[in-house]
């Protein structure tokens, strides 16, 4: 149990240092990743307009589609699309766009990026964790649902050989633990 938690956290903490930015002035980050990250839907057209690199990336190999899809910015991430980002690059964890937004319950965004062709069973480098897995720890019922409508395989496992059945039952996500097992 100590393990598990001491890997959740170290992916937290990951996460969260990736995504986070300085504010405009002191950033690094080009121009489309800060427009993607913030939504911010006009500047994201004026770029996009410029032939801007599409899937330019950041410190920690994030495209503007991960940050988009990472705060939820369904608009943003659907002119990115658009635009012809990738909808299937990792970061350097095997981090996608659609498990950031899985983990962070932006279903919406989830049914966009698979629906554009996004790579649903992904599997992260760190834990062997897929978006499926992600959403059903956290019980993110709405999102477990677009994945497995979407045909994400529950019978994947990480690292640990826990699937996403697994980590619901720890977690004690009871509508999730009830629809995974009728997935078998």
């Amino acid at each position: 149990m100590y393990r598990s938690l001491l890997l959740f956290a170290s992916l937290t903490l990951f996460l969260t240092a990736c995504s986070q930015q300085e504010p405009d002035f002191e950033s690094d980050n080009p121009p489309l990743i800060t427009a993607a990250e913030k939504g911010d839907l006009s500047e994201l057209d004026r770029l996009l307009t410029q032939d801007s690199t599409i899937d330019v990336v950041d410190a920690c190999h994030w495209t503007p589609l991960m940050k988009a899809a990472l705060n939820g910015h369904a608009e943003a991430v659907e002119r990115l699309l658009d635009a012809g980002a990738d909808v299937n690059l990792t970061d350097k964890g095997g981090y996608s766009a659609v498990m950031l937004a899985a983990s962070n319950n932006h279903a919406r965004v989830v049914k966009l990026l698979l629906e554009r062709g996004a790579n649903i069973d992904q599997v992260e480098t760190t834990g062997g964790w897929t978006a499926l897995i992600w959403a059903a720890k956290l019980g993110h019922r709405e999102t477990v649902e677009r994945l497995l409508t979407h045909q994400a395989n529950p019978g994947l496992r990480d690292l640990k050989g826990r699937s996403a059945l697994d980590w619901a039952r720890a977690q004690g996500h009871q509508a999730i633990i009830e629809r995974l097992a009728e997935k078998g």
